[in-house]
């Protein structure tokens, strides 16, 4: 490629939790939703209730360079490093895309940023908060069904992260 400059592809990953609480001390984590990227080609995991474990999360990103997150580092990876003991940022560069969206004065929660940048969902609707009353439900009477939308709301939070570092250019 004459004059133009070859960009190395970089192994990356978008990772999102849900958890049952906002604290770790009380609560638990239900779903940890990662899509891995390697430039041409994508895969989306979902851990989900007793498959969450420090060595299960640990392979999936074993050969990730960059852990892209929304309040990952005040939230998500706080929180797996409490409840796995797992520190995601030992072998891998994190990077929050908040920061990111503060640096471009988009401020607030990531469907909050989402709706500024014009970034649609399929669950609008629902939330964080919903988000647990789907899991407890789902725990209590196992209706697969309301596990299905948890898991389409963390996919979406997931693939989210993407768009959104590509509409920030970063």
């Amino acid at each position: 490629m004459t004059g133009a400059i070859m960009r190395q592809v970089e192994n990356c990953a978008y990772l999102d939790i849900e958890t049952t609480s906002l604290s770790p001390a009380d609560g638990e984590l239900t779903v940890v939703g990662v899509y891995l990227h390697n430039g041409s080609e994508g895969k989306m995991v979902q851990l989900v209730g007793g498959e969450i474990s420090d060595v299960r999360l640990d392979e999936i990103t074993e050969n990730i360079q960059t852990l892209y997150t929304y309040n990952g580092a005040r939230f998500d990876l706080p929180y797996i490093k409490a409840k796995l003991g797992l520190d995601l940022t030992q072998r891998r560069v994190h990077r929050d895309l908040m920061y990111d969206c503060w640096r471009n004065n988009l401020y607030g929660g990531l469907k909050a940023v989402e709706r500024q940048l014009g970034i649609r969902r399929q669950t609008a609707g629902i939330d964080g908060r919903m988000a647990v009353r789907l899991w407890w439900d789902y725990q209590r009477c196992g209706d697969v069904t309301l596990l299905e939308i948890l898991l389409k709301y963390n996919r979406e939070d997931v693939l989210s992260l993407k768009m959104l570092r590509n509409k920030l250019r970063v």
